[in-house]
Protein backbone atom coordinates (compact mmCIF):
# COMPACT_ATOMS: atom_id res chain seq x y z
CA UNK A 1 0.00 0.00 0.00
CA UNK A 2 1.37 3.02 -1.06
CA UNK A 3 0.26 6.27 1.09
CA UNK A 4 1.19 9.27 0.63
CA UNK A 5 1.71 10.79 4.19
CA UNK A 6 0.98 14.58 3.13
CA UNK A 7 -1.76 13.63 0.80
CA UNK A 8 -3.40 11.63 4.07
CA UNK A 9 -3.00 14.68 6.45
CA UNK A 10 -4.35 17.16 3.80
CA UNK A 11 -7.42 14.99 3.39
CA UNK A 12 -8.10 14.35 7.07
CA UNK A 13 -7.75 17.83 7.79
CA UNK A 14 -9.97 19.04 5.21
CA UNK A 15 -12.39 16.42 6.90
CA UNK A 16 -12.05 18.46 9.97
CA UNK A 17 -12.54 21.41 8.81
CA UNK A 18 -14.97 20.63 6.87
CA UNK A 19 -16.83 19.51 10.16
CA UNK A 20 -16.15 22.05 11.79
CA UNK A 21 -17.98 24.45 9.51
CA UNK A 22 -20.80 22.16 9.37
CA UNK A 23 -20.80 22.30 13.17
CA UNK A 24 -20.79 26.28 13.48
CA UNK A 25 -23.35 26.32 10.52
CA UNK A 26 -25.95 24.37 13.13
CA UNK A 27 -24.36 25.60 16.47
CA UNK A 28 -25.27 29.69 15.31
CA UNK A 29 -28.75 29.10 15.32
CA UNK A 30 -29.18 27.12 18.01
CA UNK A 31 -27.63 29.99 19.87
CA UNK A 32 -30.21 32.77 17.74
CA UNK A 33 -33.49 30.42 18.64
CA UNK A 34 -32.65 28.83 21.82
CA UNK A 35 -30.36 30.77 23.71
CA UNK A 36 -31.64 34.22 22.04
CA UNK A 37 -28.11 35.48 21.26
CA UNK A 38 -27.96 38.39 18.85
CA UNK A 39 -29.55 38.00 15.71
CA UNK A 40 -26.23 38.86 13.95
CA UNK A 41 -24.87 35.72 14.65
CA UNK A 42 -27.00 34.57 10.87
CA UNK A 43 -23.83 36.44 9.48
CA UNK A 44 -21.43 33.90 11.09
CA UNK A 45 -23.87 30.96 9.88
CA UNK A 46 -23.98 31.97 6.37
CA UNK A 47 -20.83 32.35 6.18
CA UNK A 48 -20.32 29.04 7.70
CA UNK A 49 -22.51 27.20 5.64
CA UNK A 50 -20.73 28.84 2.32
CA UNK A 51 -17.66 27.89 3.65
CA UNK A 52 -19.09 24.16 4.26
CA UNK A 53 -20.31 23.48 1.00
CA UNK A 54 -17.19 24.92 -0.56
CA UNK A 55 -15.19 22.67 1.19
CA UNK A 56 -17.45 19.98 0.16
CA UNK A 57 -16.21 20.91 -3.09
CA UNK A 58 -12.39 20.23 -2.33
CA UNK A 59 -12.80 16.96 -1.03
CA UNK A 60 -11.15 14.12 -3.72
CA UNK A 61 -14.49 13.10 -5.60
CA UNK A 62 -17.76 13.48 -4.56
CA UNK A 63 -18.68 10.11 -3.95
CA UNK A 64 -20.49 7.98 -1.31
CA UNK A 65 -17.17 6.71 -0.14
CA UNK A 66 -16.20 10.25 0.58
CA UNK A 67 -19.45 11.46 2.47
CA UNK A 68 -18.87 7.98 4.33
CA UNK A 69 -15.53 8.93 5.27
CA UNK A 70 -16.36 12.45 6.05
CA UNK A 71 -19.54 11.16 8.29
CA UNK A 72 -17.03 9.24 11.03
CA UNK A 73 -15.04 12.10 11.10
CA UNK A 74 -18.14 14.24 11.44
CA UNK A 75 -19.22 12.65 14.49
CA UNK A 76 -15.90 12.67 16.04
CA UNK A 77 -15.65 16.04 15.61
CA UNK A 78 -19.17 16.53 17.09
CA UNK A 79 -18.09 14.78 19.89
CA UNK A 80 -14.84 16.65 20.48
CA UNK A 81 -17.19 19.77 20.28
CA UNK A 82 -19.03 18.40 23.06
CA UNK A 83 -16.30 18.22 25.30
CA UNK A 84 -14.90 21.39 24.47
CA UNK A 85 -16.98 23.75 23.58
CA UNK A 86 -20.31 22.42 25.22
CA UNK A 87 -17.97 21.49 28.27
CA UNK A 88 -20.00 17.73 28.27
CA UNK A 89 -18.29 15.40 30.09
CA UNK A 90 -18.12 12.39 27.48
CA UNK A 91 -19.28 8.82 28.72
CA UNK A 92 -17.42 5.56 28.26
CA UNK A 93 -19.69 5.07 25.43
CA UNK A 94 -19.08 8.22 23.51
CA UNK A 95 -15.54 7.58 23.45
CA UNK A 96 -15.92 3.83 21.99
CA UNK A 97 -18.58 5.07 19.61
CA UNK A 98 -16.28 8.22 18.27
CA UNK A 99 -13.18 5.53 18.17
CA UNK A 100 -15.17 2.88 16.63
CA UNK A 101 -16.40 5.79 13.35
CA UNK A 102 -13.03 6.96 13.24
CA UNK A 103 -11.40 3.78 13.17
CA UNK A 104 -14.45 3.11 10.31
CA UNK A 105 -13.48 6.35 8.66
CA UNK A 106 -9.48 5.18 8.41
CA UNK A 107 -10.83 2.30 6.97
CA UNK A 108 -12.63 3.77 3.67
CA UNK A 109 -9.56 6.38 3.52
CA UNK A 110 -6.65 3.77 3.80
CA UNK A 111 -8.04 0.78 1.56
CA UNK A 112 -6.39 -0.15 -1.53
CA UNK A 113 -9.01 1.36 -3.80
CA UNK A 114 -9.34 4.35 -1.46
CA UNK A 115 -9.43 7.93 -1.42
CA UNK A 116 -5.81 8.71 -1.25
CA UNK A 117 -5.28 7.15 -4.64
Amino acid sequence: MDIQISKLISTVALFFITALMEILGCYFPYLILNQHKSQWLWIPTALALAAFVWLLTLHPAASGRIYAAYGGIYIFSALLWLRFVDRVSLSAWDILGGTVVLLGAAIIILQPQGLLR
